[in-house]
């Protein structure tokens, strides 16, 4: 297939162009070749690894972790089993983060519950909280 330029790339793929540039300088996706003019231009495979990337960030991949499953997909001789564990891994992690959000909800609502909502800020007990009590 013919090159394609990265405006043409970053609507195919619902990916903006300085995000492209981003994951070219971040080694997620190879250096474009340059037209005379000095254009970027890509293969059209690279609208399927942008895919890939923003699917990965969906579930919470961060870029670093989203390279080593771009170089477990290219070698040959990793196994599925790998990819597996990292996801369990993402997984977990998700998880105490999950865990961690419902704390802290659940001492927001201990406070707006204590807070009348009216009188100056210096009588807060949600300010007043924050600066004394260990909050968790």
């Amino acid at each position: 297939m013919n090159a394609m330029r990265i405006g043409q790339i970053a609507r195919h793929s619902g990916t903006s162009i300085e995000t492209i540039r981003f994951y070219e300088r971040e080694g997620l996706l190879e250096k474009a070749c340059r037209t005379e003019a000095g254009y970027r231009t890509y293969r059209p495979d690279v609208i399927a690894r942008l895919r890939f990337i923003k699917q990965a960030q969906a579930l919470g991949f961060t870029l670093k972790e989203i390279k080593e499953l771009l170089s477990l997909k290219l070698n040959t001789d990793t196994h599925c089993g790998e990819v597996r564990r990292r996801a369990e891994t993402k997984s977990r992690d998700i998880e105490r983060k999950i865990e961690s959000l419902n704390r802290m909800k659940q001492v927001l609502v201990k406070l707006t519950t204590a807070c009348p909502g009216r009188g100056p800020t210096s009588e807060c007990p949600i300010l007043d909280a924050m600066e004394t009590e260990e909050i968790e």
